[in-house]
């Protein structure tokens, strides 16, 4: 149960930020070797490329419409990384198969990756860059805290993910429902302008 657990909250962090998920769990390993985390993730070489990519991408997701076309590039990505963190926490149980783990991992992942993407997009759609900023700064410390949080306490941790997961669900969806209303709003207000114009015309 508590390799399932911990195989759910990596990979829902994992579809928001996959490279510092990789990163807290290696650096987890190497200061408190940690039955549950796999020690490959600890190997200097992991560490080194997870920083790196993860530096990169806290640059990229902080700039307007280059994060929502990083996401696009990342749906290859972090559904990936969600399953093979899955397969590896269930190698080191003895009573969860590899493949329910990165079932589990990989799925949390890709649902949690389309709710960033969907969210992102929407905000987007405000003209100001802070919104980008304050939204990734807040996206990092979540995954930060959950996926540490997992280490030690991995079904209170899972439960956390399932909540975070529904309400960003319930966000994606009423983000969404204001977009449209304001582009149909746009769209109306554009053709009552067109309107006025042609028979000021005639």
């Amino acid at each position: 149960m508590e390799s399932l657990a911990l195989a759910f909250s990596s990979g829902w962090a994992s579809g928001v930020n996959s490279y510092l998920v990789v990163l807290v769990l290696g650096i987890a390993d190497r200061v408190g070797s940690f039955d549950s985390v796999p020690d490959v993730l600890g190997r200097w070489e992991v560490l080194a490329v997870a920083a790196a990519l993860y530096a990169f991408e806290f640059v990229a997701d902080k700039i307007q419409y280059v994060d929502s076309a990083w996401d696009v590039v990342s749906t290859a990505i972090r559904p990936v990384v969600g399953g093979v963190l899955g397969v590896l926490v269930a190698g080191d149980s003895a009573a969860l198969d590899e493949l329910v783990g990165g079932t589990v991992g990989g799925t949390s992942a890709l649902v949690s990756h389309t709710v960033k993407t969907g969210t992102r997009m929407a905000v987007n759609t405000s003209p100001e860059p802070f919104s980008n900023v304050g939204v990734s700064l807040g996206e990092d410390v979540v995954v930060l805290a959950v996926v540490w949080f997992a280490v030690e306490h991995p079904v209170a941790a899972a439960a956390v993910a399932l909540v975070l997961l529904l309400l960003g669900l319930l966000l994606l969806w009423l983000a969404w429902r204001l977009v449209r209303r304001g582009w149909a709003r746009l769209r109306a207000w554009r053709a009552r302008r067109g309107g006025s114009g042609t028979r000021a015309l005639t």
